[in-house]
């Protein structure tokens, strides 16, 4: 008889071809804290990348987040095995079912690569075809414009914005800007994140980024 729980208690590896997501472990705080170089990531204030002296405990506090039941989390990996960010699930709503997917960060280097469409390609298969989804959302900073870019060359839809929702790293308060993709919406932004993925692949288009 299949565990119908499983999915949202079990952190799965997911693997592509640019990248890997993997169960995120308090032994990945080395090589997490390499990925973020020399801090330029949390020196954006209105994002929640750790400083690299913050590595241990940004990882401690995503697993005590995951024993709650309330995330799953992954480190992810480039093609060549290097670890290069992390991300996870989070608002888990199996009873909907529903989640979200942020917390997410990358090293300068992957960053607008193909690494980023195939996590993202991953992560949504797997919560629609897997964990069976009905909605997937994605929120982000009124200030992050990259973000709210990013996320809405996904295909996601944007809801709306939450004000004085949250409050970022540095405790000043956060507008938050929803998106979701709903389970209607998941075939044609799956082909949308699979021709990106190949015009990556061949070098096409936007040169080659994501």
């Amino acid at each position: 008889m299949t565990d119908i729980a499983a999915p949202w208690t079990t952190v799965p590896t997911l693997r592509g071809r640019h990248v890997t997501l993997e169960p995120l472990r308090v032994e990945h705080a080395g090589e997490l804290r390499d990925s973020l170089g020399d801090g330029e990531l949390s020196r954006l204030w209105f994002t929640n990348a750790p400083a690299p002296d913050q590595a241990e405990e940004y990882i401690v506090a995503a697993l005590d987040m995951q024993a709650q039941g309330r995330a799953l989390a992954f480190v992810v990996r480039d093609a060549a095995g290097a670890v290069v960010g992390c991300t996870r699930y989070y608002d888990l709503d199996a009873a909907v079912p529903r989640l979200q997917i942020g917390y997410t960060f990358y090293a300068t280097r992957v960053q607008r690569t193909g690494l980023n469409t195939e996590a993202k390609l991953l992560l949504l298969t797997h919560a629609f075809e897997t964990m069976g989804c009905i909605c997937v959302g994605f929120e982000t900073s009124w200030f992050n414009h990259a973000s709210r870019a990013a996320i809405a060359r996904l295909g996601a839809k944007q809801d709306g914005v939450l004000r004085s929702h949250r409050r970022h790293a540095d405790g000043s308060v956060r507008d938050t800007v929803a998106f979701s993709i709903i389970e209607s919406e998941w075939p044609a932004v799956k082909r949308n994140l699979l021709h990106r993925l190949e015009r990556h692949d061949t070098g096409k288009g936007e040169g080659g980024r994501d």
